[in-house]
């Protein structure tokens, strides 16, 4: 007798099963098939997805080109072209989403990089417009401007760093600051914030 019930139950898992499986397997099977998952995956990013990918790929290619700059023989050649490639890539990520302030963070360290000041500026200026408070950016913004000869802008970003508490990005423009000369003609006020940040450098 029990037997019976048994052999009932066998036969319903095995004639339901097929029927589960096929139900649950029809939403299942486009996006395992290789042929369809790749257009339905792209299609369903978002653009802020989208503009991540790029800027990833971006941010690689400053990364690699650091690493070639680094090297035990540098390869300049190779630098410029993954830094131009990089400002290609933001630009992409730019496209998906005009508001990713670090992919212009990213466009104007590479455009620095690559010597092209103006442009570094713009790309630094367009980023700290779009968010205000953007640590990493300042720092890098200031360097820039040090580097162009505008040392009172570079102090303006230390100014900003500070009153942001990022004590550690601060005292590396102020280190850098301390590495540069004052001009020889400049006031005694602006000679006196580089003598005494000079007192930080490690």
């Amino acid at each position: 007798m029990r037997a019976r019930p048994l052999l009932s139950l066998l036969i319903i898992a095995v004639v339901a099963t097929p029927a589960f499986a096929s139900f649950s397997g029809r939403p299942e099977t486009p996006p395992s098939s290789s042929s369809s998952s790749t257009p339905e995956a792209g299609d369903q990013k978002t653009p802020r997805q989208q503009a991540e990918s790029w800027y990833n790929d971006a941010y690689d290619d400053v990364s690699k080109a650091k690493e070639a700059l680094a090297a035990d023989k540098p390869d300049a050649k190779k630098a410029q072209k993954l830094f131009h490639r990089a400002i290609d890539r933001a630009e992409r990520a730019l496209e998906f989403d005009k508001n990713y302030f670090e992919a212009l963070n990213l466009q104007g360290f590479a455009w620095r990089k690559l010597g092209d000041y103006p442009k570094s500026l713009a790309a630094y200026s367009a980023c700290l417009t779009l968010q205000p408070e953007y640590a990493p950016a300042r720092e890098y913004y200031g360097e820039a401007l040090l580097e162009s000869g505008d040392r009172q802008g570079a102090q303006d970003q230390l100014t900003w760093l500070k009153k942001l508490k990022a004590d550690d990005l601060a005292k590396q423009l102020e280190t850098a600051i301390a590495a540069v000369p004052a001009p020889a003609d400049s006031k005694a006020k602006t000679g006196a914030p580089a003598t005494s940040s000079s007192g930080n450098q490690n």
